[in-house]
């Protein structure tokens, strides 16, 4: 079983889609669990693709096509993972007003999908009404907001301050290309992700921090 997770491994982190598939199908069949998977493999798989990322021994594509065979292998376990994902907790996302970019979104989704969590994707160039009627519709444990150009992320504070106006207490991440952290903690946001799998483990500070 350990080297059809390792495969498993290897397969998401090269992007292929079709074989990372076939093989959650052959661990499943072997006897490891969603868990197992997840764990042993797939998570460690978005976790060192993004290390290489960190030092640029690897680039956007290789991310991308690895966030894409990672959804197909999640496909597969999700009916096998709802309890997981509730204990984890609930994160809507979504990028603000006038930005139609999706890729570093995308990527956080996955790999928070990944980690265990509930993920609600809001979508792209979003008016801040619609995060606060997604907010009180899903009562999320975090909102997540994405900004991928200057211009577009003066709208982070603004939903923030909206946000805040219903719930003082909401914990908001944001990121994107032009956020820095130190416009993060001006926004007023909790928290800020310079790249997707670090937005995972700020998601679980987060988290870590309130539930203490």
């Amino acid at each position: 079983m350990q080297d059809l997770l390792l495969r498993l491994k290897e397969a998401i982190m090269t992007g292929e889609e079709e074989d990372t598939a076939r093989l959650v199908s052959e661990n499943l069949e072997a006897g490891a669990s969603a868990e197992d998977m997840l764990s042993t493999a797939m998570a460690p798989a978005m976790q060192e693709i993004g290390e290489r990322f960190s030092r640029n021994e690897a680039f956007i594509p290789e991310l991308i096509v690895a966030a894409a065979a990672m959804e197909a292998g999640l496909e597969l376990l999700k009916p096998l993972l709802g309890g997981r994902e509730k204990a984890q907790g609930r994160i809507v996302l979504g990028t603000v007003q006038g930005d139609i970019h999706y890729i570093g979104k995308n990527l956080v989704r996955m790999c928070l999908e990944g980690a265990g969590f509930e993920v609600v994707d809001l979508g792209e160039d979003l008016k801040t009404e619609k995060f606060v009627e997604a907010y009180r519709q899903y009562q999320p444990d975090i909102l997540g907001l994405s900004a991928l150009l200057s211009s577009t992320m003066q709208h982070l504070p603004e939903v923030i301050r909206a946000i805040r106006q219903i719930d003082g207490d909401a914990l908001i991440m944001v990121g994107g290309a032009p956020v820095t952290q130190e416009y993060a903690d001006q926004a007023g946001a909790s928290g800020y992700a310079p790249d997707a799998f670090l937005a995972v483990r700020k998601a679980k500070d987060l988290m870590a921090a309130r539930r203490a």
